[in-house]
């Protein structure tokens, strides 16, 4: 027995494997949040490509019909789904809203006539894309017609890739955000004449 304490010491056997188990933690947190990381900007860049070749066919004459936009959106589904094979149709939400020029598309202010930026029974504000609706932030929805301005935007939310969330305190899921904004082709003569007020509802 005196002999066996004093060898327990100096043996370093398994050494290692008790040091790595203390980094281990540490060290495949670190590799798994650079994997998903990678995953999502990958996930990124490759939705934003989607959406500028759909939103470039969508400008022209021919994206204006409803039965083309369904095309053209039934395709970027598909497209993205192929990143992510979990995802289903209704995980992805398209929208697109359309201005009268690319300064209206910019502004996210109402234009009321108050200024307050809200718009209030009694107020009137400037209809400037001929909608005949109040439009909080100066659009409407849909693709427009010739030379208006359109926001064409895909949004999705999956679960993330690794399981790295809970050892760092971040969401389970992801959400990704693609927006491009194009004008319309000038195909026709836009939508003109003088900027109507009307009464806010």
């Amino acid at each position: 027995m005196k002999k066996f304490w004093p060898a327990l010491k100096q043996d370093e056997k398994g050494a290692a494997a008790v040091e790595f188990a203390v980094v281990s933690t540490a060290f495949l947190t670190l590799l798994m949040g650079g994997f998903d990381m990678g995953h999502t900007l990958y996930t990124q860049a490759v939705m934003q490509g989607i959406v500028q070749k759909a939103a470039r066919n969508s400008s022209l004459e021919t994206g204006t019909s409803a039965a083309k936009q369904d095309e053209l959106d039934a395709e970027v589904r598909a497209a993205v789904k192929d990143l992510n094979k979990s995802l289903t149709d209704n995980d992805i939400q398209i929208t697109r809203n359309y201005y009268h020029d690319f300064t209206t598309a910019a502004a996210k202010t109402p234009e009321d006539v108050g200024g307050d930026g809200v718009c209030s029974p009694g107020e009137k504000y400037f209809d400037r894309n001929f909608s005949g609706s109040y439009d909080s932030d100066g659009g409407a929805n849909g693709q427009g017609g010739a030379k208006d301005a359109v926001v064409y935007s895909v949004s999705t939310t999956y679960p993330r890739l690794f399981p790295v969330a809970t050892l760092v305190g971040a969401s389970p899921n992801v959400t990704i955000t693609a927006t491009t904004l194009l004008a319309n082709q000038p195909y026709g003569e836009q939508a003109s004449g003088a900027i109507p007020q009307l009464d806010c509802p």
